[in-house]
């Protein structure tokens, strides 16, 4: 979900002056600027639909085939009216900010010739709300369509005209003009004819391909677990150039960053993410020098997520009528003190020197050093000493004085809450990272060493990102997964979207750690509704939400990352900037080598 940031400062560096888009005018003609090629390595996409997607993969390619409401200047990082791929041309709230009036432009069309209209989004809307689909994005709304309480505060959409339409909030909220955001318009005119017997249709064929749709890009091929193909669309009216210059836009899948790394220099793809293990390369190495590079720092976070709850029996974080539902703890990390200790366990500035070769800034909450909220003062300290007597503390002893075996409960949370025979038990958990990254892996084996230390049986596995670490991440049947959250623009410290129990929801809420704590509830809802949303007022309800993130651990927050982006030499209208690097794709001219 997208929120409101205001950046304090931003470490970034651009090697090889970047085109404006104003001189963005080197280009042959229509689709005769070569293929634009990357690489991935997060596996198949799950949906080709943005109103059930909730994975990189999926959010890759259907963000070039649908239209926003609101989209952001990539050179400030603001919501603005009139913007490329944006349907808003203006928009006021009423006097008493519950009220959102929004403005379409008139301008735009579906590649079939259809306008684009507020019926669009409705019907995305209507779909989401119902309760038909899987929809991690309902969380915006107050209810459901069935009176179901959703947690969120946006209480009716309606469309006066085919170029209005009009939000209603529960209450004024500084977040609640981007929750409109997270609803994407889709063509009603075909997705009413598609579906007509029922959203629940949309279900049953994720992947159906769109055959109507806006945006440089156009006509998916998809082959499982090769590529992934766009053409390029000329009817699109809001390119840079009034025509779109690639031919085509193509994503690989290849087994990890290194793969792709030495094929991107071998000239095979356009645009590369360097990882964190190879940048030292392109600063240094002469033959690297010639790639148009740059450098900043990320706007998301890495962690690993620690469930909460017993990974046997996933539990909604709410019932139908909106109560809590008491989870059962998790038999390890269900304990804060063991959450704690691990914290204590894992050397994460080694981590990131020895592993990201300095490529990172260690964070400990949410927020990250670019945040008008940030918190340094909150840091895990590495102290193994401490980590053993929090867990001794937690009812897992050390029963043979070799602080390299396995603990094992005696009194420890899980047998004194729900099963007295677990008294005996190994301290043991499975710690899992997607295939595909050496550096992810090379973290996963890190965290294992570093918790075996102080009297963990951790096991690590490196699982399939499709068919393995997505069910059991969202499905809430894991110990500890490693992800990465990419927070989008704008940013807010506002934490609903993560720890609410709204969306503690088993195969496609957010929460997947079943984190729950009724006084950070409480105080993000008073961050959201501050008068005039003063940034100084919020950010002190938000330092003591840090501080309550950093005592029960949702998750292992680890760092933001230090990142750098490539281009391949002779590459023209590359224009990236610190909230985008790839927004001008439809003027660049790419030299990568065709594909047969």
């Amino acid at each position: 979900m997208k929120r409101i940031l205001i950046f304090l400062s931003l470490l970034l560096l651009c090697v090889a002056a970047p085109l404006s888009a104003q001189d963005a005018d080197v280009a042959p003609g229509p689709g005769l600027g070569g293929i634009v090629i990357n690489s991935s390595t997060s596996g198949d996409p799950a949906t080709f639909n943005p109103l059930i997607s909730s994975d990189t993969a999926s959010s890759n390619v259907h963000s070039w085939l649908y239209p926003s409401i609101f989209t952001i200047n990539p050179h400030n990082g603001l919501e603005e009216p009139n913007l490329a791929g944006g349907m808003a041309s203006g928009w006021e709230y009423d006097e008493s900010g519950t009220v959102l009036t929004i403005h379409l432009r008139e301008d735009i069309a579906w590649n079939d010739g259809t306008p684009i209209t507020s019926a669009d989004y409705l019907w995305a809307v209507e779909a989401t709300r119902s309760g038909e689909i899987d929809s991690p994005r309902a969380g915006v709304f107050e209810t459901m369509a069935d009176g179901t309480p959703a947690g969120g505060k946006i209480v009716n959409v309606e469309a006066p005209d085919d170029y209005t339409v009009v939000v209603t909030f529960s209450e004024a909220d500084c977040i609640s003009f981007s929750d409109v955001n997270d609803i994407t318009p889709v063509p009603a005119h075909i997705f009413s004819e598609l579906y007509a017997d029922g959203y629940a249709g949309i279900m049953d064929e994720p992947r159906r391909i769109p055959t109507v749709t806006f945006g440089p890009f156009k006509d998916v091929e998809f082959a499982a677990g090769e590529r992934i193909s766009l053409l390029a669309d000329q009817s699109y009216p809001d390119s840079i150039l009034g025509f779109v210059s690639p031919s085509e836009h193509v994503t690989l899948q290849v087994a990890d960053e290194n793969v792709a790394t030495e094929r991107f220099i071998g000239g095979e793809f356009s645009i590369l993410a360097v990882p964190s293990t190879r940048q030292n390369e392109f600063r240094t190495q002469e033959e690297l020098l010639e790639f148009p590079r740059f450098e900043f720092t990320s706007n998301g976070f890495s962690f690993f997520g620690m469930n909460h709850a017993n990974p046997d029996n996933p539990q909604p974080g709410l019932d139908e009528d909106g109560n809590v539902i008491p989870q059962e703890p998790h038999p390890v990390l269900g304990d804060k003190l063991v959450r704690q200790a691990i914290s204590h366990a894992v050397d994460i500035d080694a981590l990131i020197e020895g592993i990201r070769d300095g490529n990172g800034v260690k964070v400990a909450t949410h927020t990250i050093p670019t945040s008008w909220v940030y918190n340094p003062g909150l840091q895990y300290v590495y102290d193994p000493a401490l980590a053993m007597e929090k867990l001794t503390k937690a009812g897992w002893i050390d029963h043979d004085e070799d602080p390299e075996t396995a603990r094992i409960c005696q009194d420890c949370l899980f047998a004194r809450e729900v099963d007295a025979d677990f008294n005996g038990s190994e301290l043991a958990l499975d710690l899992h990272v997607p295939t595909g990254s050496d550096t992810s892996e090379q973290m996963g084996l890190f965290f294992q060493a570093e918790m075996n230390k102080v009297g963990f049986n951790a096991n690590f596995e490196a699982i399939d990102w499709g068919s393995a670490f997505i069910p059991e991440l969202v499905g809430q049947t894991f110990d500890m997964n490693m992800l990465g959250w990419s927070l989008g623009l704008p940013v807010d410290p506002d934490i609903s979207a993560f720890y609410f129990p709204e969306v503690d929801v088993p195969g496609s809420g957010f929460n997947f750690v079943s984190y729950y704590n009724e006084e950070l509830i409480e105080l993000n809802n008073q961050g959201r509704v501050v008068p005039g949303c003063d940034t100084e007022a919020r950010a002190e309800i938000y330092e003591r939400v840090q501080e309550i993130l950093f005592e029960d651990m949702p998750y292992f927050y680890m760092y933001v990352s230090e990142s750098m982006t490539a281009v391949l030499p002779g590459t023209e209208n590359w224009n990236p900037t610190p909230y985008s690097r790839t927004y001008s794709t439809d003027a660049w001219v790419s030299p990568a080598i065709a594909m047969p």
